[in-house]
């Protein structure tokens, strides 16, 4: 595997000319207008969740229960018109649950390959700090080479995908910590808050009107781009340009974390190729033509925050990776 981030190589599509690229922004707006008819309040984590798509990357969601966390995923997925499958990590489910495994056939006499959930364009990892080391890893392959090998042979998964896994911050008993390496197969983690008041006002209005999270196409959400347009988006945003000085400052970024007195182990070249991806996407998104400071500022946190390994000092005293990458960001210098 390699150690840097980036997008599979055998997906060549060339970037669609300025006028296409305009007209895929404005779906991708859409895109966001429809999935704010199911889920309030979450705009954020909407915005994260396209951008990794447009980077080939995979997403973290944390939050505590019932912040509408699946809800999200699904509907995005119904906007997109993505096929999805939901999978509940649990301390008993095994790799093959995952990834697929070999069954007999009785009537051919043999054994044929049966595909798992894996086998989707959004999966959607409910909880998956509730499963062992073992089965977390089945889905290292799949997160990094977008394929699954069993029984000496290699299927490749569906063009787009995307992990989305879900973990609760605050309970902790019969959950495993999910290790460095899977921690790093995630291009962003994006944090999911309670609502503020007005926001969960509306959210109850919107179920006292009648609203059935389970169906979608009921609550009025209706898709807007397809797979094919998808892909011409990710091409036009890792078409963005990015100047040498930017490529440094990135680099000046990641130097810093490796210097903070908090920090045991600051972030990795491939944390740096994903900071990258991830702000062409944000630029393209936003309709700059190449990559301004603002826009790697802005996805800095989300890119690096679950990346950081802190010194047990720091962690005792209650320090946050996302204190420490805003302090970052006020010293490094910012090129002009």
């Amino acid at each position: 595997m390699s150690d840097q981030y980036a997008g599979p190589p055998e997906h060549q599509t060339p970037p669609p000319r300025p006028d296409e690229s305009a007209a895929l922004r404005d779906s991708l707006a859409r895109v966001r207008s429809e999935v704010g008819k199911a889920v309030v309040g979450q705009d954020a984590a909407v915005t994260g969740l396209i951008i990794a798509l447009l980077a080939r990357g995979h997403v973290l969601l944390e939050g505590v229960p019932g912040v509408a966390k699946t809800l999200l995923v699904r509907t995005l997925s119904h906007a997109l018109q993505l096929d999805t499958k939901r999978v509940q990590f649990t301390p008993d489910l095994m790799p093959g649950d995952v990834t697929g495994s070999l069954v007999y056939d009785g009537k051919r006499g043999e054994f044929e390959f049966r595909e798992g959930p894996v086998f989707t364009n959004i999966l959607l990892a409910d909880e998956i700090n509730r499963t062992p080391p073992k089965t977390q890893s089945s889905l290292l392959e799949a997160m990094e080479e977008r394929q699954v090998s069993a029984d000496g042979v290699t299927r490749p998964l569906p063009d787009p995908f995307l992990v989305a896994a879900t973990q609760n911050p605050i309970e902790y008993e019969g959950t495993y910590t999910l290790p460095e390496a899977q921690l790093d197969r995630f291009l962003l983690k994006l944090v999911l808050d309670l609502p503020e008041r007005d926001t969960e006002v509306e959210v109850l209005r919107r179920h006292a009107a009648g609203f059935n999270p389970r169906d979608l196409a009921g609550a009025g959400v209706t898709p807007v781009l397809s797979s094919d347009q998808l892909r011409a988006a990710q091409a036009a945003a890792a078409a963005t340009a990015v100047g040498a000085d930017v490529l440094a400052y990135i680099v000046d970024l990641a130097r810093a974390t490796r210097r903070s007195p908090s920090v045991r182990m600051g972030v990795s070249p491939r944390a740096t190729t994903a900071l990258l991806a991830s702000a062409k996407a944000w630029a393209w998104l936003s309709g700059y033509p190449s990559i301004t400071p603002d826009h790697v500022q802005a996805m800095v946190i989300p890119v690096w925050r679950h990346r950081l390994q802190l010194r047990p000092e720091a962690e005792l005293e209650g320090v946050a990776t996302d204190a420490i990458l805003r302090s970052i960001l006020q010293q490094v210098q910012v090129p002009i």
